[in-house]
């Protein structure tokens, strides 16, 4: 019986195709948008994930909070402060800086650059792996002797030297008012996508370069944050509470003037701002699905209308009340379906699309496919049940009569 039912509504489509098309517009428009809206979030999510997870999960800044109005220089941090908290915390610490960071003019030979310079321990690169392509990484000594070693970006160098095979190069830069020469110690490459580098703001008219952290705390040795990562099996939760809690003790102050900035919070903001934007789109998005389904509804009765001596007909042949309900139903989910599937196709096609164009890996869940087109045949049935149900009632005296 629901063959015959599909069989008789594949009928009923196919001899009024354009109208069908027509009719399917507001339901493949409204489970494409909201498909393709959900399958970006979900993107986004997914790569915004990446990016963290390349930068550390596990790290946090911490730093006296902007509400405070007593701020002292001794508010601040300083060399001992990291070491006496390494001392403290070292089995749950992976690594532990300053956060220096500094940007500055470069000049070598006739080739003059601006340069962004990244403060670091010798062990940095345990938690940021780069591919030393060249010389060495920075060392230990390079940090305690505050040597004027640096390890360039390979396209930093390629740009102010004109090739990668920087080591032993020098250039003159001012940092803190102080020009000094600067010695290339090693080339590094750190492999990032296109989506990456736009969100982490690189550019390919700055230069990037890794130097000791000591040399940006001089000459007074105090700085402003306490970056730290985590080890990877310790609850970061718990270990952050009680880090700034021993941070506020150390300095004379309560916990809560510190401010403790984890990646996990930062995620769940970008997370929390991704989720909104999407239940905002879908619901302009669901809009569309109800225009679609009244379209559906509109289309029924007028089909209802028009196959009146057609419904009489039956019933007068022995059709039931529910055989003929069954039938329209059948008819509205099934167009209301392939809608679904249409929309399906066009999402799919065009995330993808933008996911070759822009090279970048796009999710596309099959649950929430299967959803939607779940979705859109309960939208048809939905809509579909007043005319179904208007036909099914119909007298078939009258209905044999009407012209």
């Amino acid at each position: 019986m629901l063959i015959e039912n599909m069989f008789m509504a594949f009928h009923a489509i196919k001899a009024n195709k354009m109208r069908a098309f027509l009719t399917m517009l507001g339901i493949i428009i409204g489970i494409g948008s909201v498909i393709s809206i959900v399958s970006i979030g979900d993107t986004m999510r997914s790569m915004f994930t990446e990016i963290y997870k390349d930068v550390g999960l596990t790290q946090a800044y911490i730093y006296i909070g902007y509400w405070v109005d007593d701020v002292h220089q001794s508010d601040f941090f300083t060399l001992d402060d990291l070491d006496r908290i390494q001392e403290v915390f070292g089995d749950e610490i992976a690594y532990i800086d300053s956060n220096a960071f500094v940007s500055s003019k470069v000049q070598a030979g006739r080739t003059t650059m601006d340069f962004n310079f990244t403060g670091i321990d010798y062990n940095y690169i345990d938690v940021q792996p780069v591919t030393i392509v060249a010389g060495r990484y920075l060392n230990q000594g390079d940090i305690l002797g505050r040597k004027k070693n640096i390890v360039i970006e390979e396209q930093s160098a390629i740009n102010l030297f004109g090739t990668a095979e920087a080591v032993g190069k020098t250039f003159r830069t001012t940092i803190y008012g102080n020009t000094d020469e600067y010695n290339i110690v090693g080339v590094y490459r750190k492999e990032q996508s296109a989506f990456a580098a736009l969100m982490m703001g690189s550019s390919g008219d700055k230069g990037t370069a890794l130097i000791p952290y000591t040399i940006l705390t001089w000459p007074n040795d105090y700085f402003y944050e306490c970056h730290v990562f985590a080890r990877e099996d310790v609850d970061l939760a718990d270990f952050f509470t009680r880090l700034t809690a021993f941070i506020a003790k150390m300095k004379g102050r309560a916990p809560q003037d510190y401010y403790t900035m984890t990646a996990m919070d930062e995620m769940a903001s970008v997370d929390s701002v991704m989720g909104g934007i999407s239940a905002a789109v879908g619901g302009i998005a669901a809009i569309s699905l109800l225009v679609g389904g009244i379209g559906i509804m509109n289309i029924m009765l007028v089909s209802v209308t028009e196959r009146t001596r057609e419904i009489g007909i039956r019933k007068a042949l022995g059709a039931r009340t529910r055989d003929v309900l069954i039938q329209f139903l059948t008819e509205s989910a099934l167009l209301s379906a392939c809608g679904g599937l249409l929309g399906v196709s066009l999402a799919v096609g065009l995330v993808s699309l933008g996911g070759i164009l822009f090279g970048i890996p796009v999710v596309i869940k099959p649950s929430i496919v299967i959803m939607a087109v779940s979705f859109s045949a309960v939208v048809g049935i939905f809509f579909g049940l007043y005319p179904a149900s208007k036909a099914a009632k119909a007298d078939p005296i009258d209905a044999l009569r009407y012209e």
